[in-house]
């Protein structure tokens, strides 16, 4: 027995092989095919740096780079009676729900928030399409209530992210009552003269696209989000015609007045802070950590020689 091959050189081996690298570490693109590392990605907001596809974000992940310091207090929401249908298809409707909470980490479809961006006192919704589709039933059309309660209070804009592949079908008739109960809540917001701003993000389809998301003084969209009331096919079996390339994607909106910006990501936050300071006739945000400059510190700026 040869114990240099058998026992020392295994040794060895085993102390300078390669570690198995965990997969949580690497997110592959799903346009551009690209390996993007965790840290890479999270810094850039889910944007794929390669080719700027805007991969899913969590609402939670989305309010944190959104706040300033990433600082915020969520807002409370009425919980619904749960499961008023009794409704069962392959799974019973708490199960889907028990699973949705699970795989997310949230109790609902949609996170309220109030907070400061840019040192301005906003109120932000965020709706959750890894929840059930980001459906929209009565949690999120009490949340939407709860988000233009809590701005008439503070005096706040509100400022609402969609996601939603439309109405929560195990919630039937209750859910597509969503659509007046939220719009009925955006005019609360106009008639307080607030501004209600509305950020949609792939997709943004259905019942929510009829109601609130569609109600913003100014609408804003993430580059190529699809943004639709009823899908391409649907459209294309009933007109029976071909629809025309880019169609319901938020470039082709912006070139047909539906949208005011299709804005990126990663300027989505200093476009929100001056668009919400212009709407309150509010003076251009101070960019930095820095505090505005006392009106002494103006005088000896300008009595300086240049």
């Amino acid at each position: 027995m040869n114990w240099i091959s058998n026992y020392v050189r295994p040794k060895i081996n085993s102390l300078f092989s390669r570690r198995e690298v965990p997969e949580n570490l690497w997110t592959k693109c799903g346009e551009c095919g690209t390996m993007l590392f965790h840290r890479e990605l999270s810094d850039n907001l889910n944007v794929c740096t390669q080719c700027d596809h805007h991969m899913a974000i969590s609402p939670r992940a989305r309010l944190e780079g959104l706040f300033d310091g990433g600082i915020f207090v969520e807002v409370d929401v009425p919980k619904p009676i749960l499961d008023p249908l009794r409704f069962r298809d392959q799974k019973k409707y708490p199960d889907r729900l028990k699973a949705a909470q699970k795989k997310t980490g949230e109790a609902e479809a949609m996170l309220v928030a109030e907070g400061e961006i840019g040192r301005t006192g906003i109120v932000a919704a965020c709706q959750d399409f890894s929840f059930m589709g980001g459906s929209m039933g009565m949690y999120v059309g009490n949340a939407v209530i709860a988000a233009a309660q809590r701005s008439v209070e503070l005096q706040r804009p509100l400022i609402l992210f969609s996601a939603a592949g439309g109405a929560r079908m195990q919630e039937g008739i209750l859910s597509l009552m969503q659509m007046p109960r939220t719009t009925i809540a955006v005019q609360m917001l106009k008639e307080a003269n607030l501004p209600y701003i509305v950020v949609l993000t792939h997709p943004t389809t259905g019942g929510v696209t009829a109601s609130y998301a569609m109600l913003g003084d100014v609408q804003i969209a993430e580059p190529n989000a699809l943004i639709c009331f009823a899908g391409q096919r649907v459209i294309e079996q009933t007109i029976r015609e071909k629809l025309p390339e880019g169609f319901q994607r938020a470039e082709y909106l912006l070139d047909h007045g539906m949208l005011d910006r299709v804005t990126h990501r990663t300027k989505m936050r200093d476009e929100l802070i001056k668009i919400i300071r212009i709407l309150q006739n509010k003076s251009p945000a101070i960019m930095g950590d820095l505090p505005k400059p006392t009106p002494e510190e103006k005088l000896i700026k300008k009595s300086k020689p240049t």
